[in-house]
């Protein structure tokens, strides 16, 4: 089993792939140790043949694959996409489309939620995955038969899976349901790293508005430094000790040190003085102009009617043939308790008319749960 190493050789790989509708597509990468993700092997197939390259070779440039991965007559095809476009995105700027999820396929055609590659392989493609090289070290040369195995049976059975989900949602209907996720996975600003937002992350962390304005200034200092380390971002500080010195905001070297959170010596640091400066940005914030979720201004949804939400959402879902998480999350059925507006994608689209309208009736009274022969039915009153 070869792997492709050469420039010439992925050029030529690359032009026989394109002549076919779609190609699927895996990576292994690791990112134990560094911010950004190393990218260490690349698997592709078409419904001919199917290809390993090593980026890793000091003998490639990778732009014929960067080129296939725009290539629009061509449909990209990977399972669970979004940590492979990322890769994809931050070395070459570009992300690979159009673009067919088989995961987000998949719930959509009523496999569960976040459904394996290693279950659709089963049933779909009727063939079992050998996992004990997923964990294994993807940098290090040379790769053993077993490790080329595994990575190519994550892109051989895919072109099964992806014939067999292709064909329900034609003969179904519903193809468009994927446009919404797809257009998610397939926007720059879904990968666009920006220290400004960090501490969204974080945000439910937190309660008061002051306490959120100093946390997104070292939440951000932290973003920069391990961006430019290149360095995990517990590296820098842990969310911890983040969220630590967003609730009591010192101002002094002695008053850092003294936090539970903080290593020894770390206030006497380059990295103690800059957080001190984040700080005081942070007090410098108005208030109130930072927005916190609902939660943490003290207002939560009606935890009856909540409840209610999730048993309509689950009988939906069963009923329809879909699953549930591709109709709502945790948190848009929390919003829609609080707000029969609220901007969640449960309440847009199809996803309205299929769940949101009923979701809306059940809240106020219009619709009525029954069960009947052990299932659960809406029916309006």
């Amino acid at each position: 089993m070869d792997l492709i190493t050469t420039t010439d050789a992925l050029e030529a790989a690359c032009r026989r792939l394109a002549h076919h509708p779609f190609v699927t597509v895996d990576t292994e990468f690791l990112r134990e140790t560094t911010y950004y993700s190393k990218l260490c092997l690349i698997q592709m197939a078409c419904p001919a043949e199917a290809v390993l390259v090593d980026p890793l070779s000091p003998d490639i440039d990778l732009a014929p694959f960067f080129g296939l991965m725009a290539d629009e007559r061509i449909v990209k095809v990977f399972h669970s996409a979004r940590q492979d476009i990322e890769i994809i995105w931050q070395k070459s700027g570009a992300i690979p489309a159009p673009l067919f999820d088989t995961q987000v396929a998949a719930m959509v055609c009523g496999y569960g939620d976040s459904v394996s590659y290693e279950q659709l392989a089963n049933d779909l493609a009727k063939a079992r995955i050998d996992k004990s090289s997923r964990f294994t070290d993807w940098s290090r040369r040379p790769l053993t038969e077993q490790q080329l195995a595994y990575a190519l049976s994550d892109v051989t059975h895919l072109r099964t899976i992806y014939v067999a989900l292709h064909t329900e949602l034609q003969k179904t209907g519903r193809e468009t349901w994927l446009d919404e996720e797809m257009a998610v996975l397939t926007s720059p600003a879904t990968y666009e790293l920006k220290p400004e937002e960090a501490w969204l992350r974080l945000r439910g962390r937190i309660k008061k508005a002051r306490e959120a304005a100093v946390l997104m200034e070292v939440a951000a200092w932290r973003e920069r430094e391990a961006q430019s380390r290149d360095v995990p971002r517990s590296r820098v500080m842990k969310d911890d000790a983040l969220v630590d010195v967003a609730t009591h905001a010192p101002r002094s070297a002695e008053a850092l040190g003294h936090l539970r959170s903080i290593p020894n010596g770390f206030e006497r640091s380059r990295a103690g003085a800059e957080i001190l400066l984040a700080v005081e940005r942070g007090l410098a914030r108005d208030p109130k102009t930072i927005a916190l979720p609902e939660r943490s201004r003290g207002r939560s949804a009606n935890s009856a009617v909540l409840e209610m939400l999730k048993v309509l959402l689950k009988a939906v879902a069963e009923n329809e043939g879909v699953a549930p998480k591709i109709l709502a999350t945790v948190d848009d059925l929390e919003a829609i308790a609080l707000d029969d507006e609220a901007d969640v994608p449960a309440l847009k689209g199809w996803r309205r008319g299929l769940f949101g309208e009923r979701a809306l009736a059940l809240k106020h009274g219009r619709l009525a749960l029954t069960v009947e022969r052990g299932r659960v039915h809406a029916t309006e009153r």
